[in-house]
């Protein structure tokens, strides 16, 4: 009998969730991607060093604004750990534009244009980078432009039906429902699932799976912020699952039968097609109290990390310049 690890890979193409060179080296995944917090967290690690020298260098020689400086140096970071993972998997490695934009249309598409920019300079083949942005409108918006212009988008921070909807009409390549993050506010309002099949994070995104299929959108669904490996494999079948380091290990550990859940299959003829403009997208929303907490939740909590980011940067030019 094989692990499950393995098993799961014949249904849905993992993903790892990690900004850790080393750890998605030993785990052998197709695709990567990183958040903020993850590239904070490798960013913090002595092994790491090195990549957060060359950004602050790099930026330092291009920018006199120390602000501006700060963003640079941000965007070159994340580029310089995209690029290492690059090497790594053989798929696609998902960079994510700062979430203090995620309001402004404007200022995402061109944050996006220069990351895509840095990882041509770097000699990425940018075909297998997707620029991640938070599904709000104006998110969306950005990620329509960005399709029109060829470059492939992951929309995450997705935690509703309504979200899913507007980024498939938007053409976007992939959707990142988080799994975990809906079962924890759900959890909080007393709501506790005894079956992964009633848990409301899986729900959700087989819902998203269901509709896509049914009315034939090619976006990719991928779950993402899992909590347990029941979790994932309630999802097995979903297009791809993009996993922490921790339950990839304990998948590769568990050996046991792993069952198909979703495919071409998983259509439903008595759904209703969704018709969103702004106004009926922004009311579905605000109507959905845990995907609106959730959604503004998760930017605050990127946004911290990236302005923690922004604090380690300024601490090691100052130490860098001490010495």
């Amino acid at each position: 009998m094989t692990d499950k690890l393995t098993q799961l890979a014949r249904y849905s193409v993992i993903v790892a969730d990690s900004g850790d060179i080393a750890s998605i080296r030993a785990l052998g995944a197709q695709d990567c991607t990183t958040n903020p917090t993850l590239i904070l967290k490798a960013a913090s690690m002595p092994e790491y060093a090195p990549l957060v020298a060359d950004a602050i260098a790099w930026a330092g020689q291009r920018e006199s604004d120390a602000d501006r400086q700060i963003n640079l140096t941000i965007d070159r970071l994340a580029v310089n750990f995209g690029t290492e993972l690059t090497r790594i998997v053989p798929g696609f490695v998902s960079t994510e534009v700062d979430a203090r934009l995620s309001f402004d249309t404007r200022a995402t598409v061109a944050r996006a244009e220069r990351i895509i920019e840095l990882y041509q300079q770097a000699g990425v083949d940018t075909s297998r980078i997707l620029i991640k942005i938070a599904s709000t409108w104006e998110g969306v918006r950005a990620a329509t432009e960005l399709t029109k212009k060829g470059f492939r988008c992951n929309l995450t921070l997705l935690f509703s039906l309504a979200q899913a909807v507007v980024c498939a009409e938007a053409g976007v390549f992939l959707i990142s429902p988080f799994v975990g993050r809906i079962t924890d506010w759900y959890k909080a309002h007393g709501t506790v699932a005894t079956r992964p099949e009633d848990d409301p994070g899986v729900r959700s995104v087989r819902e998203i799976y269901t509709y896509y299929k049914t009315f034939g959108y090619q976006t990719v669904v991928m779950g993402a912020s899992f909590r347990s490996t029941a979790q994932i494999l309630a999802l097995a079948g979903c297009d791809r699952l993009t996993i922490s380091p921790a339950l990839l290990e304990k998948l590769r550990a568990e050996q046991g039968d792993v069952a198909r859940v979703l495919g071409a299959d998983s259509t439903d003829r008595s759904l209703a097609r969704l018709e969103l403009d702004e106004p009926r997208f922004r009311w579905r929303l605000n109507d959905d109290a845990m995907a609106t907490e959730k959604l503004a939740e998760g930017i605050r909590q990127f946004a911290a990390d990236t302005e923690k980011l922004s604090a380690l940067i300024r601490q090691t030019k100052a130490q860098s310049a001490r010495h």
